[in-house]
């Protein structure tokens, strides 16, 4: 895309996706967008940020909580920006009766913490009404002066149940 429209270059976006079989899980990420498992009571980031400042937390630089509001927290280090081939994460997983999954931008994981997400995919059933709360709560954190996109999804496995394929009418505009 970059070699047809020049304007492109610089510009790209993230990517954490799944590809269940049965009860197995392929799990594809590349950016900062993250995937999130809840198992028996747990809540387990299972992506790995693309960032310079999850790079400096990994060195052992600065550290987590400096990581939260670090200026360059945005700046990505893998990205898929259409100018050529992209090393992503790749792993299989078995899932496990009883697990709930999260996928989501950092428009939700940027402003709600993980103790926030764990609580909400804990005491709410419903995938739907799961969503429906995390967007609100995304757009509460946001504030006024930022606008964020966010569309998590949230799927209960292996049972098959899942989140509308669309992002409800309450979700933020980018």
């Amino acid at each position: 895309m970059v070699g047809r429209d020049p304007s492109l270059k610089g510009m790209g976006t993230t990517l954490t996706a799944m590809l269940w079989n049965g009860t197995q899980v392929a799990l594809v990420h590349v950016g900062d967008s993250r995937a999130y498992l809840l198992r028996r009571g747990e809540l387990y980031q299972i992506t790995h940020d693309h960032t310079l400042v999850q790079q400096l937390v990994d060195d052992g630089r600065i550290t987590p909580e400096e990581a939260a509001t670090h200026p360059q927290r945005s700046i990505l280090l893998r990205a898929l920006d259409g100018s050529g081939e992209v090393d992503p994460d790749l792993t299989l997983r078995e899932a496990q009766v009883g697990d709930r999954y999260l996928l989501c931008s950092d428009g939700l994981s940027g402003v709600v913490s993980a103790e926030t997400l764990h609580a909400t995919l804990t005491n709410i059933d419903d995938p739907e009404e799961v969503v429906r709360q995390l967007i609100d709560l995304a757009n509460r954190g946001a504030g006024r002066t930022t606008s964020r996109a966010c569309w998590p999804m949230c799927w209960r496995s292996p049972m098959g149940s899942r989140c509308p394929p669309r992002p409800p009418s309450s979700a933020p505009r980018a």
